[in-house]
């Protein structure tokens, strides 16, 4: 009995290494089976990558967009005019201690009262700009009609001297924006004769206020006589008061920025760029002297949402931190186009690719 049990146990322990061993062969249905596992492993793991990869970018576009809309309404250089709430109103109106004091000064308001926090000076900062900009949405047609009448009435008073005969035509210049800087006639006339120099605006920025000043007050000066000299039959048409009427409009305009240029108030780089308009203005190379005007113009743009990526990047490049923030830069930027537009006319160049569109 004891040799059968010894036996039975020899072979059950035989049978269990047998199958222990590897084998050295596998069937058909196995190896399609092993393959089968293997490549649902390997489609499973690039369908999980590409789920990982699509949830980052999904992340990473909302981080980037979350981070544009914070940016704009950061830069944007025209707030909300809405109602503000307690929260919102800093957002709304967010500029820089610099910006705020520089506009503070400009509009002749003290840069702080007692006690008064930076969140409070923005505001009150804010709430002047609003009353000067609804007051001027009113003014500006009265400007433009009050110079209306006064052509009118000009044209009145000369049709009176002539058959009186009384018209004075050697009407002398007058001195008084010279004597204002102190300066002599043939230097006045020197300045409003040089070409200004690129190279000052690294150099010697203070010598281009004079320069500008000089030089714009010459081409005004320029477009009033044109249009003084025009026939009374033109003067009097509808087209001749209008333009005439667009003239003192832009006079009017120039004169905080003329104010600007001779206290030497300007911003440093809407200073170089009226630079380079008056310096290619000066040459005749008028294209150049509208691409300068453009880039002081759409430099404060914020709105390049609807460029193209190439021109956002074009402008972003070189922005102007501060042209038309207010009602007052606008007008007198746009009439220093004007100028540029009469000059074009006045001074047409040799090259017809200059001309400005």
């Amino acid at each position: 009995m004891d040799f059968l049990k010894a036996e039975i146990a020899a072979k059950r322990k035989s049978g269990d290494d047998a199958s222990s061993r590897p084998q050295k062969y596998m069937r058909k249905g196995d190896i399609e089976r092993l393959k089968r596992e293997q490549k649902e492993a390997e489609e499973e793991a690039k369908r999980k990558a590409i789920q990982e990869e699509q949830e980052r970018k999904e992340r990473e576009a909302v981080e980037k967009a979350a981070a544009r809309n914070a940016k704009s309404k950061s830069n944007s250089p025209f707030p909300d005019t809405g109602t503000p709430t307690e929260g919102g109103t800093s957002e709304a109106f967010n500029i820089s201690n610099e910006e705020a004091i520089r506009r503070l000064r400009q509009k002749g308001q003290p840069i702080r009262l007692f006690a008064e926090t930076d969140r409070e000076r923005r505001l009150r900062l804010r709430a002047l700009e609003l009353i000067e900009e609804r007051g001027e949405r009113g003014t500006s047609q009265n400007v433009f009609k009050k110079a209306l009448e006064e052509m009118e009435g000009t044209l009145d008073k000369e049709e009176i001297e002539r058959r009186a005969g009384h018209t004075d035509k050697g009407k002398a210049d007058d001195p008084s924006e010279s004597s204002k800087r102190g300066d002599t006639p043939k230097a006045a006339a020197a300045e409003e004769n040089t070409i200004i120099d690129l190279a000052l605006i690294k150099t010697n920025p203070d010598k281009l206020y004079p320069l500008i000043y000089y030089a714009l007050k010459r081409v005004l000066k320029e477009w009033e006589q044109s249009m003084a000299e025009r026939p009374d039959q033109i003067k009097r048409s509808t087209q001749g008061k209008l333009a005439a009427a667009t003239q003192v409009q832009s006079a009017e305009y120039l004169k905080p920025l003329f104010k600007q240029l001779r206290s030497k108030t300007v911003a440093e780089d809407v200073l170089g760029k009226l630079a380079e308009i008056i310096h290619y203005m000066q040459k005749r190379e008028y294209q150049k002297a509208n691409d300068a005007y453009l880039r002081l113009s759409i430099g404060m743009l914020r709105g390049l949402s609807a460029l193209p990526w190439l021109a956002r990047e074009k402008i972003s490049s070189d922005q102007v931190a501060h042209v038309l923030n207010d009602e007052v830069s606008r007008k007198y930027i746009q009439s220093v186009k004007r100028l540029l537009t009469f000059a074009q006319s006045k001074y047409p160049p040799s090259d017809m690719s200059q001309l400005m569109g």
